[in-house]
């Protein structure tokens, strides 16, 4: 009887160990999926998120416009969909940029929007800089 209590007590404490284990696992796992995915930032304020989140995406660094326009800008100005004005089509962009007050108005257009373009296009974390560039880039202006 001895012998049974014994063996019964070694797998009882091998039993509790791994629960205490995978509690443990569990609470790393379930912290890790209820961490937050992103961070609401306020115009005007400062957002950490925000700004490591931009670093990293441009990787310490700016983009440049061919990076810039490559991911960002050639799903629509690559095949003037929706009359986007197409990359190089110098002749379109001068138009453009004549109805809006030349590259400042562009850029001021591209920043907030125009039409089915979604302000910035769709590089939402570029910065005005790196967005001029990329007008520059793709209108030869």
């Amino acid at each position: 009887m001895n012998l049974i209590k014994k063996i019964l007590a070694a797998q009882t404490a091998v039993v509790a160990l791994w629960a205490m284990n995978a509690q443990a696992t569990t609470n790393d796992a379930i912290a890790a999926r209820l961490k937050p995915v992103g961070e609401v930032c306020i115009q005007g304020e400062e957002c950490a998120a925000a700004v490591a989140g931009a670093a990293a995406a441009a990787g310490g660094g700016a983009r440049s416009a061919q990076d810039v326009v490559a991911k960002f800008c050639n799903a629509c100005h690559s095949i003037g969909l929706l009359d986007a004005p197409k990359v190089g089509d110098s002749a379109a962009w001068k138009a453009r940029a004549d109805k809006e007050g030349g590259l400042d108005g562009l850029l001021a257009t591209a920043i907030k929007g125009l039409n089915a373009m979604p302000p910035k296009g769709t590089c939402a974390d570029c910065s005005d800089d790196e967005l001029r560039e990329a007008i520059q880039h793709m209108s030869g202006l």
